[in-house]
Protein backbone atom coordinates (compact mmCIF):
# COMPACT_ATOMS: atom_id res chain seq x y z
CA UNK A 1 0.00 0.00 0.00
CA UNK A 2 3.24 2.39 0.48
CA UNK A 3 4.64 1.76 -2.44
CA UNK A 4 0.86 2.83 -4.56
CA UNK A 5 0.71 5.81 -2.35
CA UNK A 6 4.40 6.70 -3.64
CA UNK A 7 4.16 6.06 -7.24
CA UNK A 8 0.66 8.05 -7.05
CA UNK A 9 2.95 11.29 -5.31
CA UNK A 10 5.39 10.47 -8.20
CA UNK A 11 2.67 10.65 -10.78
CA UNK A 12 0.76 13.78 -9.87
CA UNK A 13 4.44 16.03 -9.00
CA UNK A 14 4.90 15.20 -12.81
CA UNK A 15 1.76 16.00 -14.15
CA UNK A 16 1.39 19.18 -12.14
CA UNK A 17 5.39 19.91 -13.59
CA UNK A 18 4.90 19.08 -16.92
CA UNK A 19 3.09 21.43 -18.30
CA UNK A 20 5.34 24.17 -17.81
CA UNK A 21 8.41 22.22 -18.98
CA UNK A 22 6.60 21.82 -22.72
CA UNK A 23 5.14 24.97 -23.12
CA UNK A 24 8.80 26.39 -23.48
CA UNK A 25 9.20 27.77 -27.30
CA UNK A 26 12.59 26.45 -29.11
CA UNK A 27 13.76 29.68 -31.14
CA UNK A 28 16.55 29.10 -33.96
CA UNK A 29 17.39 32.78 -34.26
CA UNK A 30 16.76 33.31 -37.85
CA UNK A 31 14.94 30.51 -38.64
CA UNK A 32 16.62 28.63 -41.93
CA UNK A 33 18.84 31.75 -42.36
CA UNK A 34 20.67 30.77 -39.20
CA UNK A 35 22.79 33.50 -37.07
CA UNK A 36 24.79 35.91 -39.92
CA UNK A 37 25.22 39.17 -40.67
CA UNK A 38 23.29 39.25 -43.53
CA UNK A 39 19.58 38.97 -42.03
CA UNK A 40 17.15 41.99 -39.94
CA UNK A 41 16.83 40.40 -37.00
CA UNK A 42 14.86 43.01 -35.43
CA UNK A 43 12.42 42.07 -38.14
CA UNK A 44 12.68 38.46 -37.08
CA UNK A 45 11.77 38.67 -33.87
CA UNK A 46 9.18 41.77 -34.13
CA UNK A 47 6.24 39.28 -34.41
CA UNK A 48 7.86 36.79 -31.68
CA UNK A 49 6.59 35.90 -28.01
CA UNK A 50 9.47 35.20 -25.79
CA UNK A 51 8.91 33.80 -22.11
CA UNK A 52 10.81 32.20 -19.35
CA UNK A 53 12.09 28.75 -20.33
CA UNK A 54 12.25 29.45 -23.75
CA UNK A 55 15.35 28.71 -25.18
CA UNK A 56 16.81 30.71 -27.77
CA UNK A 57 19.45 28.44 -30.55
CA UNK A 58 22.25 30.67 -32.60
CA UNK A 59 23.32 28.31 -35.84
CA UNK A 60 26.52 29.52 -37.42
CA UNK A 61 29.71 28.07 -39.12
CA UNK A 62 32.02 28.03 -36.31
CA UNK A 63 34.89 30.87 -36.89
CA UNK A 64 32.73 33.30 -38.53
CA UNK A 65 30.76 34.35 -36.39
CA UNK A 66 30.23 34.10 -32.36
CA UNK A 67 27.56 35.27 -29.56
CA UNK A 68 27.72 37.89 -26.93
CA UNK A 69 24.95 38.59 -24.74
CA UNK A 70 25.27 41.95 -23.70
CA UNK A 71 23.88 45.34 -22.23
CA UNK A 72 21.47 48.01 -23.76
CA UNK A 73 24.86 50.18 -23.96
CA UNK A 74 26.87 48.05 -25.46
CA UNK A 75 24.07 46.68 -27.81
CA UNK A 76 23.82 50.22 -29.00
CA UNK A 77 27.49 51.10 -29.23
CA UNK A 78 28.47 47.46 -30.78
CA UNK A 79 30.90 47.05 -28.05
CA UNK A 80 32.42 43.88 -27.84
CA UNK A 81 33.09 41.97 -24.15
CA UNK A 82 36.06 40.22 -23.76
CA UNK A 83 36.71 37.61 -26.22
CA UNK A 84 36.44 34.90 -23.50
CA UNK A 85 33.04 35.25 -22.88
CA UNK A 86 32.04 34.64 -26.61
CA UNK A 87 29.65 31.59 -27.33
CA UNK A 88 31.44 30.63 -30.96
CA UNK A 89 30.71 26.55 -31.04
CA UNK A 90 28.31 27.70 -33.81
CA UNK A 91 25.36 25.83 -32.18
CA UNK A 92 24.75 28.10 -28.99
CA UNK A 93 21.93 27.43 -27.14
CA UNK A 94 20.73 30.02 -24.16
CA UNK A 95 18.22 28.97 -22.23
CA UNK A 96 16.03 32.10 -21.04
CA UNK A 97 15.72 32.22 -17.09
CA UNK A 98 14.91 35.57 -16.46
CA UNK A 99 12.09 37.74 -17.72
CA UNK A 100 13.08 41.20 -19.25
CA UNK A 101 15.60 42.98 -21.73
CA UNK A 102 18.01 40.35 -23.92
CA UNK A 103 20.60 42.13 -25.92
CA UNK A 104 23.38 39.84 -28.40
CA UNK A 105 25.19 40.63 -30.83
CA UNK A 106 27.95 38.97 -32.94
CA UNK A 107 31.74 40.39 -31.69
CA UNK A 108 33.93 39.47 -35.11
CA UNK A 109 34.92 42.14 -37.33
CA UNK A 110 31.91 44.71 -38.30
CA UNK A 111 29.22 42.47 -38.25
CA UNK A 112 27.30 43.73 -34.73
CA UNK A 113 27.70 47.00 -36.81
CA UNK A 114 26.17 45.57 -39.88
CA UNK A 115 23.18 44.64 -38.11
CA UNK A 116 23.87 41.42 -36.47
CA UNK A 117 22.15 41.92 -33.46
CA UNK A 118 19.49 40.82 -31.46
CA UNK A 119 16.84 42.41 -29.08
CA UNK A 120 14.30 41.07 -27.26
CA UNK A 121 12.10 41.53 -24.39
CA UNK A 122 11.08 38.01 -22.40
CA UNK A 123 7.90 37.85 -20.39
CA UNK A 124 7.54 36.16 -17.78
CA UNK A 125 5.87 32.66 -18.19
CA UNK A 126 2.68 33.29 -16.24
CA UNK A 127 1.85 36.39 -18.25
CA UNK A 128 1.44 34.21 -21.37
CA UNK A 129 -1.30 32.53 -22.46
CA UNK A 130 0.23 29.34 -22.49
CA UNK A 131 1.15 30.02 -18.40
CA UNK A 132 -2.06 30.68 -18.09
CA UNK A 133 -3.40 27.42 -19.55
CA UNK A 134 -0.80 25.58 -17.36
CA UNK A 135 -1.39 27.32 -14.66
CA UNK A 136 -5.41 26.49 -14.30
CA UNK A 137 -3.84 23.26 -15.39
CA UNK A 138 -1.69 23.09 -12.48
CA UNK A 139 -4.65 23.60 -10.23
CA UNK A 140 -6.67 21.34 -11.56
CA UNK A 141 -3.84 18.56 -10.85
CA UNK A 142 -3.28 19.82 -7.34
CA UNK A 143 -6.92 19.16 -6.36
CA UNK A 144 -7.21 15.88 -8.14
CA UNK A 145 -4.10 15.23 -6.12
CA UNK A 146 -5.67 16.70 -2.78
CA UNK A 147 -8.82 14.59 -3.68
CA UNK A 148 -6.97 11.70 -4.38
CA UNK A 149 -4.63 11.75 -1.86
CA UNK A 150 -7.99 11.93 0.91
CA UNK A 151 -8.93 8.74 -0.71
CA UNK A 152 -5.73 7.13 -0.43
CA UNK A 153 -5.70 7.69 3.22
CA UNK A 154 -8.74 6.31 4.14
Amino acid sequence: MAASKQTFMILAIVAIILPSIASATHHVVGDDKGWNNKFDYAAWAKDKQFYVGDTLSFMYTPGSHNVFKVNGTEFDQCIKPEPKLALATGNDVITLATSGKKWYICGVAQHCAGGQKLFITVQDASSAANGIFASGYQIVMIATVAIGAMFAMV
